[in-house]
């Protein structure tokens, strides 16, 4: 990261070369991804997506006696689902010539530890993310991973609402 000052030095003010949001198909990533592509084309800076499958969703979510062919239909489908929605992040920063790279983790245990690795190993300057992702029971299994990235980040955070 680094800091400009504006002409008359009133404030500095941070900018960025490398932004990472972390979406996940809900209506607020879908609003940190606009904030992240807004973002990263005023910087003129690299944008990074990310989704984050993890393996505990699975487990937690998966009713007793599921069989293996059930769980990998339902593995496909977040696939699926993931894959869709890097995409429609990636195409809309590519149609505003952002330089961008999307990827999905897959089989993770922890999405905040996911997300902090990435962050830590592409050097991002600030992570873009919702202030909630999914809501009712699966939110209660996982936590609240804006508030775990905002403890935790190798870096800054910008939560949307």
């Amino acid at each position: 990261m680094f800091l400009s000052a504006r002409a008359n030095n009133e404030a500095i003010l941070p900018t960025f070369q490398r932004i990472l949001v972390a979406v996940d198909g809900s209506a607020n990533s879908l609003r940190a991804a606009e904030w992240a592509v807004d973002l990263a084309k005023r910087e003129g800076a690299s944008l990074f997506v990310l989704n984050v499958i993890s393996t505990t969703v699975f487990a937690s979510v998966a009713p007793a006696g599921t069989t293996p062919p059930t769980m990998k239909e339902f593995y496909d489908k977040a696939r699926s689902d993931a894959e869709k929605f890097v995409q429609d992040v990636v195409t809309k920063a590519q149609a505003s010539g952002i330089k961008v790279r999307g990827e999905i983790e897959e089989n993770v245990p922890s999405v905040v530890d996911a997300i902090t690795d990435y962050a830590e190993e592409w050097k991002v300057e600030v992570i873009v993310v919702g202030t909630r992702g999914l809501s009712g029971f699966k939110k209660m299994l996982l936590g609240s991973v804006s508030s775990a990235l905002v403890s935790h980040a190798p870096c800054s955070v910008l939560v949307v609402r």
